[in-house]
């Protein structure tokens, strides 16, 4: 068993500086689950609360039913792949992989054949006799993958990994470590600032800000019902667009109103709590793509586009609405910056919040 249990984990540094406060994680035996949120959010931090590279100030961290506070990291049955792959310069990439095997006096017939299995899994076996002056980026992080895989650790913690690949590349191994997880059966916590990464690769996903747990949710969850607005802007990309709205009523039910265009809520989206902001000012979130160009429904505004981004199958359209911001996602189209146009809005996506909480008012 490797799940991991983290009961109200905080870590606070000199100068009462609090990078994690009270963080409840339950991780499960053989997830591979994501840690995400913007630079200083306490996601590294945590990472290496786990692997006992940071002492914890509160709280209680268990690895299977093993209470490891003070357990040393090397104890911990972990392997950590860091963001910067940390190989040994002047060995070969075999002995990079079978350092840590050779410290436990490990027989050197075992160690040959872990470090050829794993090579073989990660399709290095061509390089064990190189150094790693002499591998590009791709294959210096497949050898640092490999040096935590002949050690068949219960638990793997990856820092960033890919942050030092080009984008090409970092595509290519977001696939290759979830066949690398679903291969090996073991849990993995992945550490990373970019939300595509998470969304692609989490079975959950927890939002980190600021020290603090947000959300914990599979990417789809996360997407569709953001429990904040912070959660609804850092996940999906581009990011979501929000304005002031009053929320109004009439015998048809609710609206949203702005810039005199009243936007008629459909019945899926209301709730008893929404109705209690009746009369009130509330922050609109809807997503890029629920923003369509022209009239596909009741919820039509007049805007100006201020710049058009074609990229490739898809297009961005940087709209001006009555000095509101917007950005739509939508087909290749002829419209081009300057042109004046109709967008509908689709109300069955749209996303209300608390304007001083921030907390969505449909979950």
């Amino acid at each position: 068993m490797a799940n991991i249990s983290l009961r109200g984990i905080t870590k606070v540094y000199p100068g009462n500086v609090t990078a994690v406060s009270e963080c409840d994680l339950e991780i499960l035996d053989k997830e591979f689950i994501v840690l995400v949120g913007p630079s200083g959010c306490g996601k590294s931090t945590t990472l290496r609360m786990i692997a006992g590279l940071e002492e914890i100030t509160d709280g209680e961290l268990y690895i299977g039913d093993r209470y490891v506070n003070d357990v040393q990291p090397k104890d911990r049955d972990i392997a950590m792949v860091f963001q910067n792959y940390a190989l040994y310069p002047h060995m070969t990439v075999f002995k990079n992989m079978a350092f840590a095997l050779e410290l436990r006096r490990m027989p050197k017939a075992e160690i040959n054949d872990r470090v050829h299995e794993a090579a073989k899994i990660l399709d290095i076996e061509h390089l064990l006799d190189r150094k790693p002056r002499m591998l590009s980026g791709g294959e210096r992080q497949r050898v640092a993958l490999g040096r935590a895989m002949v050690r068949n650790p219960a638990v793997f913690l990856l820092d960033e990994p890919l942050s030092n690949l080009d984008a090409k590349l970092r595509a290519s191994m977001r696939t290759e470590l979830i066949k690398l997880h679903q291969r090996l059966e073991t849990t993995f916590v992945y550490v990373t600032h970019d939300q595509t990464e998470a969304m692609t690769m989490g079975d959950r996903i927890v939002v980190l800000n600021k020290g603090v747990i947000q959300q914990v949710d599979s990417p789809q969850v996360l997407y569709d019902s953001p429990s904040n607005m912070f959660v609804a802007g850092f996940i999906g990309s581009p990011q979501m667009n929000f304005m002031d709205v009053m929320l109004e009523s009439d015998d048809k039910g609710l609206m949203l109103v702005v810039n005199d265009d009243k936007l008629r809520l459909p019945k899926t989206r209301t709730n008893d709590k929404l109705k209690g902001y009746i009369g009130k000012t509330i922050k609109m979130g809807i997503r890029p793509e629920d923003i369509s160009e022209g009239i596909k429904g009741d919820t039509v505004v007049d805007v100006k586009v201020e710049v058009n981004e074609l990229m490739g199958n898809e297009v961005y359209l940087y709209l001006n609405y009555n000095d509101l911001h917007l950005t739509s996602r939508v087909p290749p189209t002829l419209t081009r910056t300057g042109d004046e146009i109709k967008v509908t809005f689709n109300m069955d996506k749209v996303h209300m919040f608390d304007l001083e909480t921030e907390e969505s008012l449909l979950i």
